[in-house]
């Protein structure tokens, strides 16, 4: 009896050994479709991502809001201020509109008398803080 299962269970063993010669694994074929906003979205978090600097540096602030105005009020700062560059940043829930890099406070503290005329709301930061 017992060299009967022992003969079984070697016969079964050669029988699974047999049929999975035949067997394949998965194939290389590989299609990704991706809708064409998500690589949209991704340029523009991109964008945003390379505007933001991890140095202790001070900007200013020149609005706080939605992201349409936001845009209107980055595209006619960087009209009339050519020198200084300016980015769109949201925290939630809202839009900032972030311009300058300064290397030092007092610096920062010059330029946000320049812009206070035309931008009274505008603030001292600094973004790491």
């Amino acid at each position: 009896m017992k060299i009967l299962i022992q003969k079984s269970a070697f016969q079964l063993a050669l029988l699974f050994c047999f049929f999975s010669i035949n067997l394949f694994s998965q194939e290389e074929n590989i299609t990704v479709s991706q809708n064409p906003k998500f690589e949209n979205l991704l340029n523009e978090k991109r964008k945003i991502n390379a505007s933001i600097t991890v140095n202790d540096i001070y900007k200013i602030q020149i609005y706080n809001g939605d992201i349409e105005s936001s845009k209107k009020i980055l595209i006619d700062f960087k009209k009339e201020f050519l020198t200084l560059d300016g980015t769109i940043v949201f925290y939630t829930p809202a839009y900032k509109v972030w311009v300058g890099n300064f290397k030092s406070r007092i610096e920062a503290e010059r330029n946000l008398l320049v812009l206070k005329s035309k931008y009274p709301n505008s603030i001292i930061i600094q973004p790491n803080k």
